[in-house]
């Protein structure tokens, strides 16, 4: 959760130059215009229209809402829908905190945060346009749920490939399973075979596993289960 390579601080970095860029003040600027109720003549870019948004940036919380409201309405814009993002990563800490940062299901609490900053862009896309008086809290509740039913799914997918690793490797050496593993070794799925093997008889961390190999948590867990249904069971 505190390595500054994560995708929360690196959003926050991001915004620090891109809410102040060029395009950031075009965009504050024509916002600002179309939204006259809005009171933002005052803004110089989008940064300031982020900032506006904080409790300590003088809008009452009425105001704020209504900002959001009319950001999301105009979310079709790249860089409304960064900034509405950027607004909204606070509210995302505490959801994803809310549900435990998936903790028992999800190795890596980092990685649950990454999904739900993810999934929260997508929901932006979706509703991009639309006109929601309580955006914020909308955004965020339907947040919540999408991340509480990934998680049970996850739970479900890792229980099933506990269960089968159980019902295949009673014993390192005399299981079926190691000779399949074998067999897979040197050809097409050698890759597989060996993350496999480190994942069942050595016990490694999946979210280790997916560093080594230079992919995510989720994905490499998807493609075990599939090799494993396709190859071994």
């Amino acid at each position: 959760m505190h390595n500054s390579h994560d995708l929360l601080g690196r959003l926050r970095e991001e915004w620090r130059r891109l809410g102040r860029s060029t395009t950031s003040r075009r965009c504050g600027t024509a916002f600002a215009l179309r939204h006259p109720e809005l009171a933002l003549a005052g803004a110089r870019d989008l940064g300031d229209v982020v900032d506006a948004l904080e409790p300590r940036g003088g809008r009452s919380v009425l105001q704020r809402a209504q900002i959001v409201a009319c950001m999301l309405e105009d979310a079709d814009d790249p860089m409304i829908h960064r900034a509405l993002l950027q607004t909204l990563l606070p509210g995302v800490v505490s959801v994803v905190r809310q549900l435990g940062f998936g903790r028992g299901v999800i190795e890596d609490p980092s990685e649950t945060l990454d999904h739900a900053i993810a999934t929260l862009s997508e929901l932006i896309v979706d509703w991009a346009g639309e006109s929601r008086p309580y955006a914020a809290p909308d955004l965020l509740s339907a947040l919540r749920g999408r991340l509480r039913r990934w998680i049970l799914k996850e739970k479900e997918a890792r229980h099933s490939v506990d269960d089968r690793a159980r019902e295949n490797c009673p014993a390192p050496e005399s299981s079926p399973l190691l000779l399949r593993l074998a067999a897979e070794r040197g050809g097409p799925n050698d890759r597989l075979a060996r993350l496999t093997y480190a994942r069942v008889f050595e016990e490694r961390a999946l979210s280790d596993l997916a560093r080594e190999d230079r992919t995510s948590p989720q994905a490499l867990q998807t493609e075990l289960q599939q090799f494993a249904t396709r190859f071994l069971l």
